[in-house]
């Protein structure tokens, strides 16, 4: 698996700069022929290899596109060079031109036009290293079955391993593919739960609203104060439960999984930082918690996030880092916002030194999804210490529409 995962690798650097390699192959072939075009002798001798290098290299920017029809054009230029005997009719530049144009028909052609790619390449083998064309003489004349079977092992060789690297292809996009499934159905999972848990706290907040709304119309007439200062109870309720249904972003998911008849409590917040983080302590990390600013002026929906964020960046450090790690986490009220902060100073618990950069992601991505019902945004990574760092950062109002 580490083997795809680095091929991967190298097909995302590839696509992610697709100039470098197709300038970069052309121009490679263009410079084994420069030695070719110093050493011939006179004028005309030098126009000849330079003509040559420069008329195998040019193609090969089309060798992706039309891999058969350059295949065809260097192998016949190729050959009329060699038939009109130039001076250096084994130009390194043509050689390599023609093996990598040989390579794109394994990668892009169909199988019938590799077999034919084959066949040419090894007939053409077989005419120069007998001597049928050019001067008449063998190249190899010691031994020339053998030059004869080690090219047609070689050009073999060059076209399954263009068809090996589609096959290859073939199999990280597939594999690519179910990975993006994996995190779409990850989201989607994520989305449901977080659902789930703002249903919790609009209908523990609609039921206060309910108690209130009872309790005021006895007080209207015998505390018409007190009476007043419910309803204005009743009012903030209702705003911030309406707050918090303008962010919900996904539709509340099937509540099956909860008992008939149960009540609706509130779900964590802010305050209930303390107990996990002693929680965390006892797995063996060293934890400090700082909270810098206000947080009661919070909504249940903002304090449940802030809360999953921690409590998910912990349970990573919980699950990558050493048992002897040390880490900090830092809540900052701001204006508008709110900043959360945890790092931890690692190393990574061996053997799984990569697991953090090669995970499934479901921790990251529900880390993301609830900073985005508020505006917010998560960044994760390595830190200066050896260890990971999670920040991210939330609105705790809502923008101005």
């Amino acid at each position: 698996m580490s083997i795809i995962a680095r091929l991967s690798s190298w097909r995302w650097a590839d696509r992610a700069h697709p100039r470098v390699r197709r300038w970069g192959v052309p121009l490679f072939c263009a410079v084994l022929g420069l030695p070719y075009v110093f050493t011939a002798a006179g004028e005309s001798g030098i126009a000849e290899e330079l003509a040559l290098t420069v008329a195998v290299a040019v193609p090969l920017l089309w060798r992706e596109r039309r891999p058969m029809l350059v295949f065809a054009l260097i192998t016949t230029i190729a050959v009329l060079a060699t038939y009109a005997e130039s001076p250096h009719d084994a130009n390194a530049s043509a050689d390599a031109a023609r093996l990598v144009a040989l390579f794109n028909v394994g990668r892009f052609a169909t199988p019938g036009q590799i077999l034919i790619a084959l066949a040419v390449s090894v007939a053409q083998l077989v005419a120069r290293t007998a001597g049928l064309w050019g001067d008449g003489r063998p190249e190899y004349a010691a031994r020339p079955e053998l030059a004869m079977l080690l090219g047609t092992v070689t050009v073999t060789a060059i076209a399954g391993l263009g068809l090996a690297t589609r096959l290859v292809n073939v199999v990280i996009a597939a594999l690519q593919k179910e990975k993006d499934q994996q995190a779409r159905l990850a989201v989607a999972q994520e989305r449901a739960r977080v659902s789930k848990e703002m249903h919790d706290i609009l209908g523990h907040t609609l039921a206060v609203v309910v108690g209130l709304a009872d309790g005021a119309a006895g007080l209207t007439e015998a505390k018409p104060q007190r009476g007043a200062e419910t309803l204005r109870l009743i009012a903030d309720s209702g705003r911030g439960a309406l707050a918090e249904l303008h962010r919900l972003l996904a539709v509340i998911g099937d509540d099956n999984d909860r008992p008939h008849g149960a009540p609706r409590a509130p779900q964590p917040g802010l305050a209930d930082l303390d107990p996990l983080i002693e929680r965390v302590r006892a797995a063996g990390p060293s934890i400090t918690l700082d909270i810098d600013g206000d947080l009661t002026a919070l909504t249940p929906g903002l304090q449940l996030a802030v809360y999953r964020i921690v409590q998910e960046a912990l349970t990573n450090t919980l699950k990558y880092a050493a048992a002897d790690t040390s880490s900090s986490v830092r809540v900052t009220v701001g204006p508008g916002t709110i900043h959360v902060d945890v790092e931890d100073t690692g190393p990574f618990r061996e053997p799984r030194s990569r697991r953090r950069s090669t995970g499934s992601g479901r921790g990251l991505i529900g880390m993301r999804e609830r900073a985005a019902i508020y505006q917010g945004q998560v960044t994760a990574g390595p830190n200066r210490e050896g260890g990971w760092s999670v920040h991210a950062r939330l609105l705790t109002t809502p923008p101005a529409p």
